[in-house]
């Protein structure tokens, strides 16, 4: 296949409408899929795919739904770094998308959402599908969960606006970008393309504040004890802090998603803090009491900091990121760097090497000897006997550990939202700084991750990836294994089948609310699968699970389906979150 950023070149000639210089750009920028569902007023989009596709350029991936679209565009984005694009017909297309760009919005994912609207001279006329300004209006809603959302009123137009969308989506902080353009203009005549900078586009600006830097290095000089807080916007930058770390002894907790960029077996972890997290966590801050405590790449979110909890936000705290939206959850500090955190800590890292040269030192403020658990962690585990718990229904304590042994280590693990979140976050172990293990918490939508595995897969088939789903999650998006199944691609669904809504279920018992709507139906997932041509299998026991060879999965070039069954009545960690809505309740 051709390089796909020469296809604008080679095309130029025969480049007839608006829609193909919208593939043409995506074709510079290096996008390789765009996912969506074909309709009526989209239709000259689909046109131009089908000639790029012909010549090496962007190809089309057709979701079943468009909201697995956008997540689909979610997860081809994390798994090559380019922006994701989504698109979709006018009126219910358009709307049928905002749960995945609101997802992409919360997440700060760079997307190109393009809608199509009804023909120009059909506006005000309630046409079928109308979604202009005097009907169901798609522009303005969607300028509530994207950065930028516009209408192409002419051909003119669409150059200018394309561009703006596209910085708009790359400029810090990320987030998915709008354009509604009438199915007349995507059909319009259009010039050949400029050949465009696209590294211009997609250029990660990296700001450094040495005055803001210098402030803190006077503030570690004159301390003795440090903690760190490392949350999910850190990506790769997570090993220079964890130098610092080791450089000033500072021991370490994560936030839920900021565990999927460390090594969890580091002498100086100690847990996750916050929604689903360790007691170890937590006693660092109320117990260990630090001198300084440094929050990095953190939005400070409800799940990441346990409600806000005044053990980490209080007047020791040190706030690093590069968003500086993110500061007015921290008015408490005593300090903030608004910079990039891999510069942050190239500055502190070399300024403590120098220190400890001179003779500065830092002490632990907890016990050096933790002991190290089942999982190999010394992080404090609820029920960790679970772990090795060998009944049936599979305890979901047990999957996890399992699964710690069992995965391929270069694995891409999505994960749905519910129970799951939970059980991964307390129970699985993290052994790399790649950042391999995804996940939607910013909106915390049902049916991301089936989606969201399937645009990874897409971008990447080489490699394994699994999506682990609830039951109730996997109802509201099973379609979308089709996609997978398609195009071939290597991604086992692990679906916890436990036939309730599991989160609701124990949400309901912990806070002593009615016991309602939280119970489903049985259902065969690996029957339902077989029955598309896809290989299904019905784990009833962890042994079972240990003999599966996943490394022979991404051979197949199928994907897989495992209904295990687990036992709905183990107590899920949330207490903390059960904790934080009674209180918001009370209040």
């Amino acid at each position: 296949m051709l390089d796909s950023r020469l296809a604008p070149v080679l095309r130029a000639a025969q480049q007839t409408t608006s829609a193909d210089l919208v593939v043409d750009y995506l074709a510079q920028l290096g996008v390789e899929w765009v996912f969506g569902v074909p309709g009526g007023s989209i239709e000259p989009l689909f046109d131009a795919l089908a000639r790029s596709g012909r010549t090496g350029g962007p190809q089309l991936v057709v979701a079943r739904h468009e909201g697995g679209a956008a997540f689909m565009a979610d997860g081809y984005h994390r798994e090559t770094g380019r922006m994701g694009v989504v698109c979709s017909t006018t009126g219910p297309g358009a709307t049928n998308l905002i749960t995945g760009v609101s997802s992409a919005m919360a997440d700060h994912v760079p997307m190109l959402v393009i809608t199509a609207q009804t023909a120009l001279p059909k506006f005000g006329r309630r046409a079928m599908q109308e979604s202009s300004c005097t009907a169901i209006d798609t522009v303005a809603m969607m300028r509530h969960c994207t950065v930028f959302s516009s209408l192409v009123s002419h051909a003119e137009q669409l150059e200018s606006k394309l561009i703006s969308a596209i910085m708009a989506a790359h400029r810090s902080p990320n987030g998915p970008a709008h354009l509604s353009i009438p199915s007349d203009v995507l059909a319009a005549a259009s010039a050949p393309p400029q050949r465009i900078h696209a590294d211009l586009f997609a250029h990660d600006f990296k700001i450094a504040d040495d005055r803001a830097i210098e402030i803190l290095w006077r503030k570690i000089l004159k301390v003795d004890t440090i903690a760190v807080f490392i949350d999910g916007e850190i990506g790769p930058a997570a090993e220079q802090v964890l130098a610092f770390c080791e450089r000033v002894n500072a021991p370490f907790v994560v936030g839920q998603t900021g565990k999927y960029w460390v090594d969890e077996r580091h002498p100086l972890y100690r847990g996750v803090y916050g929604f689903a997290g360790h007691s170890s966590a937590r006693a660092l801050f109320s117990e260990g009491r630090p001198d300084l405590i440094l929050a990095v790449g953190s939005a400070l979110t409800e799940l990441a900091t346990g409600g806000w909890d005044a053990h980490l936000l209080n007047t020791r705290l040190v706030h690093i990121d590069q968003n500086a939206e993110h500061f007015t959850r921290s008015p408490m500090a005593n300090h903030h760097v608004c910079s990039d955190p891999g510069l942050v800590f190239g500055k502190l890292n070399q300024l403590a090497k120098d220190a400890l040269v001179c003779g500065k030192r830092w002490y632990s403020c907890v016990e050096r000897e933790v002991p190290v658990n089942c999982l190999g962690t010394c992080a404090t585990l609820e029920t960790p006997e679970r772990c090795r718990d060998v009944s049936a229904p599979i305890k979901p304590q047990r999957l996890m550990a399992v699964l710690n042994r069992v995965l391929p280590p270069d694995t891409r693990i999505y994960l749905d939202a519910g129970n799951i979140w939970a059980w991964f976050t307390h129970y699985f172990v993290n052994t790399n700084f790649r950042g391999q293990v995804r996940i939607g918490a910013g909106f915390g939508s049902m049916c991301w991750g089936v989606a969201a595995a399937v645009g990874s897969a897409r971008a990447n088939p080489d490699v394994l990836t699994v999506c682990l789903v609830g039951d109730g999650a996997y109802l509201m998006s099973a379609q979308e294994i089709t996609v997978a199944a398609q195009h071939g691609l290597p991604v086992v669904f692990i679906v916890l089948n436990d036939s309730a809504l599991g989160m609701v279920l124990h949400g309901q018992r912990m806070g002593g609310a009615e016991s309602i709507g939280w119970e489903l139906n049985r259902v065969n997932f690996a029957m339902q699968a077989q029955s598309i041509g896809v290989p299904g299998i019905v784990v009833h026991s962890a042994a079972q699970l240990e003999e599966i060879d996943f490394n022979a999965f991404l051979a197949l070039r199928s994907p897989v389906l495992l209904d295990v069954r687990i036992d709905r009545e183990e107590t899920p960690p949330i207490t903390q979150r059960i904790h934080d809505l009674g209180n918001a309740a009370r209040r």
